[in-house]
């Protein structure tokens, strides 16, 4: 019993009221998703418990007993079987390609009775567990290609069974990885190669390949001339020039790769990123709807439950992917802004609990946690407004799914089991 008190006294209250929140605000806007005015199911009514928000509350019933279970458990039993929970995930990625059900095109679902459990989802978690583990290891050092080697390989396994499993949305989560390793020493080359290539990518879409190549040549000419004179060596306008021209075979490439390793309606989803009137009657649909729900919200709102975006079914996956449409549409500009400042919070007060960590594992695993739920929080706001591709990942703590509530939960209390017990030295059994 003491030791329970512990665990209730050190643990970080305002991450948890923050979780708290944001699970019963998300569930209220998935009550408010599948809400019909015609036959207002309610709890205790028959059927209500075969909707989404029915199956949410289940949901966040079992997530209870899941957080219950991670506070019960002995917090180094985190980091000493990191790689083992790991290795159990990738089987599991294995085993739904062999065995799972497929839903809408992506064979990454285990069916259980009535539900659906998606292991892609806790792969995150795993991949995060092992990195912490392998970062914090004595003599690792993340300037050394070893290193980055052994720690690419960690993060890209993952992605790629699960693109094996048609799951693109999901697989690009592994990126935010990227946040953690320059923050524990990565090179800021790697970073910025990364950025530079997505800039490269976008432009590649806008432009035509020759207007590209010209802006190429003018900056490499840029960069030469304002070099120090005592910089401007063969040796380094060489480098500067190859750099120019890999970008150059980078461009030709995106153009080949669209056209010949994307599906068509990835092709087609690249497409209304850049064209938002491209094929508005299908692929441009959801987000087109999703733009005039949360603009018809205006400032203050429709009022709960009163959004006819939302109520005829305007927008597709409302209670999923567009769950924020449903937030712009009825609680407005400023209620879009409460949930954004609402997140914004939770992931700042991870960020400076995982300052505060005096082991290696626990900030690692810290900023592991931050890195996911920004790119999910940055990515679904980002899809629904159009700034960025239809990818099809939740958004924390608000989308309906058990798969992404489960994870996102689990993720986020290992780390506050771990942060509870941050003035004891984390070592193993």
């Amino acid at each position: 019993m003491a030791r329970q008190e512990k665990i209730s006294k050190n643990l970080d209250w305002i991450t948890v009221l923050l979780f708290i929140v944001c699970v019963t605000v998300g569930w209220f806007n998935i009550y408010a998703a599948i809400y019909n005015p015609e036959n207002p199911l309610w709890i205790g009514d028959p059927g209500f418990f075969d909707t989404n928000a029915g199956k949410q509350l289940i949901w966040i019933g079992t997530t209870v007993l899941l957080i219950i279970a991670i506070l019960v458990i002995d917090y180094r039993f985190y980091d000493t079987f990191a790689f083992i929970i790991y290795g159990f995930f990738m089987f599991m990625l294995v085993a739904v390609l062999l065995v799972g059900t497929e839903v809408k095109g992506s064979h990454s679902w285990f069916r259980i009775g009535g539900f659906q459990l998606q292991p892609a989802e806790f792969a995150k978690m795993a991949t995060a567990l092992a990195l912490a583990k392998y970062v914090s290891t004595p003599l690792v050092n993340l300037t050394r290609f070893k290193d980055q080697f052994t720690v690419a390989l960690i993060i890209l396994v993952p992605p790629i069974l699960i693109l094996a499993s048609h799951e693109t949305g999901v697989a690009l989560v592994f990126a935010s990885f990227m946040i953690l390793l320059y923050r524990e020493g990565l090179p800021g080359i790697y970073p910025a190669v990364f950025l530079s290539t997505i800039i490269l990518f976008v432009l590649s879409l806008i432009y035509e390949e020759w207007e590209i190549y010209i802006g190429l040549a003018v900056l490499a000419g840029i960069v030469i001339l304002i070099m120090p004179r005592y910089e401007r060596k063969t040796k380094n306008i060489i480098t500067i020039l190859g750099i120019a021209f890999v970008m150059g075979l980078f461009v030709t490439g995106v153009d080949w790769a669209i056209n010949n390793v994307l599906q068509q309606h990835q092709r087609n989803r690249i497409k209304v990123l850049v064209d938002p009137d491209f094929d508005r009657k299908k692929t441009g649909y959801n987000v087109r709807q999703a733009k005039i729900a949360i603009g018809s919200g205006g400032l203050l709102g429709k009022g709960y439950l009163q959004g006819t975006q939302t109520k005829f079914d305007f927008v597709p996956e409302q209670s999923t992917d567009f769950i924020f449409c449903t937030v712009g549409e009825e609680e407005g500009f400023l209620g879009s802004l409460l949930v954004v400042g609402l997140f914004l919070g939770l992931l700042l007060r991870v960020a400076y609990l995982a300052d505060q960590q005096k082991s290696r594992f626990a900030r690692v695993y810290g900023y592991g946690v931050v890195s996911i739920l920004f790119f999910h929080f940055m990515v679904n706001i980002g899809m629904t407004i159009g700034l960025m591709p239809v990818i099809g990942i939740p958004l924390p703590f608000f989308s309906y799914g058990g798969s992404s509530l489960w994870s996102f939960s689990i993720l986020l209390f290992i780390f506050l089991k771990i942060d509870a017990h941050r003035t004891q030295v984390l070592s193993r059994w």
